[in-house]
Protein backbone atom coordinates (compact mmCIF):
# COMPACT_ATOMS: atom_id res chain seq x y z
CA UNK A 1 0.00 0.00 0.00
CA UNK A 2 2.66 2.08 0.32
CA UNK A 3 4.63 1.72 -2.64
CA UNK A 4 0.78 2.32 -4.22
CA UNK A 5 0.42 5.65 -2.55
CA UNK A 6 4.68 7.15 -3.64
CA UNK A 7 3.34 5.78 -7.11
CA UNK A 8 -0.04 7.47 -7.26
CA UNK A 9 1.74 11.09 -6.30
CA UNK A 10 3.89 10.33 -9.67
CA UNK A 11 1.01 9.21 -11.55
CA UNK A 12 1.82 5.93 -12.06
CA UNK A 13 -0.95 3.14 -11.52
CA UNK A 14 -0.33 0.04 -9.66
CA UNK A 15 -2.36 -2.36 -9.56
CA UNK A 16 -2.33 -4.51 -6.29
CA UNK A 17 -4.61 -7.95 -6.81
CA UNK A 18 -5.61 -10.15 -3.93
CA UNK A 19 -3.39 -13.38 -4.36
CA UNK A 20 -5.21 -15.41 -1.44
CA UNK A 21 -8.75 -14.72 -3.85
CA UNK A 22 -10.04 -14.64 -0.73
CA UNK A 23 -9.50 -18.63 -0.45
CA UNK A 24 -5.87 -18.86 1.85
CA UNK A 25 -6.80 -22.51 2.80
CA UNK A 26 -6.66 -23.75 -0.98
CA UNK A 27 -4.01 -21.50 -2.26
CA UNK A 28 -1.31 -22.64 -4.72
CA UNK A 29 1.31 -20.49 -6.16
CA UNK A 30 0.11 -21.64 -9.56
CA UNK A 31 -3.30 -19.73 -9.18
CA UNK A 32 -1.51 -17.02 -7.96
CA UNK A 33 0.31 -16.97 -11.13
CA UNK A 34 -2.84 -17.44 -13.33
CA UNK A 35 -4.03 -14.30 -11.16
CA UNK A 36 -1.70 -12.09 -11.69
CA UNK A 37 -1.26 -13.12 -15.45
CA UNK A 38 -4.51 -12.19 -16.14
CA UNK A 39 -4.00 -8.69 -14.99
CA UNK A 40 -1.29 -7.98 -17.84
CA UNK A 41 -1.86 -10.65 -20.65
CA UNK A 42 -5.19 -8.90 -21.90
CA UNK A 43 -2.68 -5.80 -23.28
CA UNK A 44 0.01 -7.61 -24.42
CA UNK A 45 2.26 -4.42 -26.24
CA UNK A 46 2.16 -2.63 -22.74
CA UNK A 47 5.89 -3.72 -20.45
CA UNK A 48 5.15 -4.54 -16.81
CA UNK A 49 7.02 -4.39 -14.00
CA UNK A 50 5.60 -6.64 -11.20
CA UNK A 51 6.57 -6.14 -7.73
CA UNK A 52 6.21 -9.04 -5.05
CA UNK A 53 6.47 -9.15 -1.61
CA UNK A 54 7.34 -12.85 0.06
CA UNK A 55 4.99 -15.00 -1.78
CA UNK A 56 4.21 -12.82 -3.88
CA UNK A 57 7.83 -12.06 -4.92
CA UNK A 58 8.29 -15.59 -5.54
CA UNK A 59 5.91 -15.63 -8.00
CA UNK A 60 6.59 -12.20 -9.27
CA UNK A 61 9.93 -14.16 -10.58
CA UNK A 62 8.40 -17.11 -11.98
CA UNK A 63 6.56 -14.72 -13.94
CA UNK A 64 9.27 -12.96 -14.58
CA UNK A 65 10.82 -16.14 -16.88
CA UNK A 66 7.83 -17.12 -18.01
CA UNK A 67 6.44 -13.54 -20.00
CA UNK A 68 9.02 -11.21 -22.00
CA UNK A 69 6.17 -8.78 -21.66
CA UNK A 70 7.87 -8.92 -17.59
CA UNK A 71 10.48 -5.93 -18.07
CA UNK A 72 11.64 -5.38 -14.73
CA UNK A 73 11.43 -7.09 -11.27
CA UNK A 74 10.91 -5.18 -7.69
CA UNK A 75 10.99 -8.40 -5.06
CA UNK A 76 10.55 -7.42 -1.35
CA UNK A 77 12.20 -10.17 0.79
CA UNK A 78 11.34 -12.90 -1.78
CA UNK A 79 10.20 -16.38 -0.77
CA UNK A 80 13.25 -18.38 -2.54
CA UNK A 81 13.67 -21.57 -1.13
CA UNK A 82 11.24 -21.47 0.87
CA UNK A 83 9.62 -24.78 0.83
CA UNK A 84 12.91 -26.35 2.11
CA UNK A 85 13.12 -24.25 4.78
CA UNK A 86 9.58 -24.00 5.65
CA UNK A 87 9.77 -28.01 5.65
CA UNK A 88 12.54 -28.53 7.89
CA UNK A 89 11.77 -26.28 10.03
CA UNK A 90 7.79 -28.10 10.49
CA UNK A 91 10.05 -31.49 10.53
CA UNK A 92 8.86 -34.80 8.96
CA UNK A 93 6.16 -35.73 11.55
CA UNK A 94 3.72 -32.84 11.07
CA UNK A 95 4.57 -32.60 7.61
CA UNK A 96 3.29 -36.21 7.44
CA UNK A 97 0.73 -35.07 9.32
CA UNK A 98 -0.51 -32.35 7.12
CA UNK A 99 0.18 -34.36 4.39
CA UNK A 100 -2.58 -36.95 5.66
CA UNK A 101 -5.66 -34.38 7.20
CA UNK A 102 -4.78 -32.22 4.22
CA UNK A 103 -4.64 -29.57 6.33
CA UNK A 104 -1.96 -27.15 8.33
CA UNK A 105 -2.90 -23.99 10.39
CA UNK A 106 -0.75 -21.45 9.16
CA UNK A 107 -0.03 -18.00 10.27
CA UNK A 108 -0.79 -15.11 7.72
CA UNK A 109 0.70 -12.21 8.12
CA UNK A 110 -1.58 -9.91 6.17
CA UNK A 111 -4.78 -11.41 7.84
CA UNK A 112 -2.82 -11.60 11.18
CA UNK A 113 -4.23 -14.68 12.44
CA UNK A 114 -3.88 -18.44 11.45
CA UNK A 115 -5.67 -20.03 8.87
CA UNK A 116 -5.85 -23.43 7.41
CA UNK A 117 -3.78 -24.47 3.88
CA UNK A 118 -4.13 -27.48 1.84
CA UNK A 119 -1.53 -29.62 1.44
CA UNK A 120 -1.90 -29.37 -2.40
CA UNK A 121 0.04 -25.73 -1.99
CA UNK A 122 3.41 -27.93 -1.47
CA UNK A 123 2.83 -30.14 -3.87
CA UNK A 124 2.29 -27.53 -6.31
CA UNK A 125 5.18 -25.72 -5.00
CA UNK A 126 7.44 -28.87 -5.37
CA UNK A 127 7.07 -28.08 -9.27
CA UNK A 128 9.60 -24.72 -8.85
CA UNK A 129 12.68 -24.99 -9.85
CA UNK A 130 14.41 -22.08 -9.44
CA UNK A 131 17.65 -22.48 -10.15
CA UNK A 132 16.40 -22.59 -13.96
CA UNK A 133 14.80 -19.58 -13.87
CA UNK A 134 17.91 -17.51 -15.61
CA UNK A 135 16.08 -15.29 -17.90
CA UNK A 136 17.87 -12.61 -17.31
CA UNK A 137 15.67 -9.50 -16.21
CA UNK A 138 17.09 -6.52 -14.21
CA UNK A 139 15.78 -7.48 -10.78
CA UNK A 140 15.50 -5.68 -7.77
CA UNK A 141 15.84 -7.15 -4.52
CA UNK A 142 15.16 -5.70 -1.18
CA UNK A 143 15.53 -7.75 2.07
CA UNK A 144 16.17 -7.56 6.04
CA UNK A 145 19.08 -9.18 7.62
CA UNK A 146 16.97 -9.63 10.54
CA UNK A 147 14.46 -12.37 8.32
CA UNK A 148 13.57 -14.58 10.17
CA UNK A 149 10.67 -15.98 8.13
CA UNK A 150 13.08 -15.76 4.63
CA UNK A 151 16.40 -16.23 5.49
CA UNK A 152 18.34 -13.32 3.34
CA UNK A 153 21.04 -16.36 2.51
CA UNK A 154 18.16 -17.49 -0.18
CA UNK A 155 18.12 -13.99 -1.92
CA UNK A 156 21.59 -13.64 -1.33
CA UNK A 157 22.15 -17.22 -3.15
CA UNK A 158 19.68 -15.98 -5.95
CA UNK A 159 21.91 -12.60 -6.75
CA UNK A 160 24.57 -14.69 -6.46
CA UNK A 161 24.67 -16.59 -9.67
CA UNK A 162 22.27 -14.29 -11.87
CA UNK A 163 24.94 -10.21 -12.31
CA UNK A 164 21.43 -8.93 -13.54
CA UNK A 165 20.18 -8.87 -9.66
CA UNK A 166 20.64 -6.48 -7.65
CA UNK A 167 20.65 -6.90 -4.03
CA UNK A 168 19.96 -4.42 -1.12
CA UNK A 169 20.40 -5.40 2.06
CA UNK A 170 18.38 -3.36 4.86
CA UNK A 171 18.54 -3.91 8.77
CA UNK A 172 15.18 -4.96 9.01
CA UNK A 173 13.23 -8.03 9.28
CA UNK A 174 10.70 -9.96 7.16
CA UNK A 175 7.61 -7.14 7.05
CA UNK A 176 10.18 -4.59 5.91
CA UNK A 177 7.74 -2.32 7.50
CA UNK A 178 10.44 -0.04 9.26
CA UNK A 179 12.63 1.07 5.99
CA UNK A 180 9.58 2.27 3.40
CA UNK A 181 11.29 5.60 2.91
CA UNK A 182 14.64 3.95 2.50
CA UNK A 183 12.65 0.85 -0.07
CA UNK A 184 10.77 4.17 -2.12
CA UNK A 185 14.11 5.65 -2.38
CA UNK A 186 16.15 2.50 -4.07
CA UNK A 187 12.91 1.64 -6.13
CA UNK A 188 12.72 5.22 -7.82
CA UNK A 189 16.01 4.53 -8.26
CA UNK A 190 15.88 1.35 -10.41
CA UNK A 191 12.58 1.99 -11.89
CA UNK A 192 13.63 5.31 -13.37
CA UNK A 193 11.23 7.26 -11.88
CA UNK A 194 11.27 11.23 -11.97
CA UNK A 195 9.50 13.95 -9.91
CA UNK A 196 8.21 16.80 -11.74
Amino acid sequence: MYLRDRLASLQIPLQVPDLNQGDFSQLTISRQARHVEAEFLATPSVPVTLIGSSLGGLTAAWLGQQHPQVQQLVLLAPAFGFLDHWLSRLGEEQRRQWQASGYLSVYHYGERRSLPLHYQFVEDAKKLNESQWLRPIPTLILHGIHDQVIPIAASRHYARERPWVKLIELNSDHALGDVLPQIWDVVQKFCQLTTH
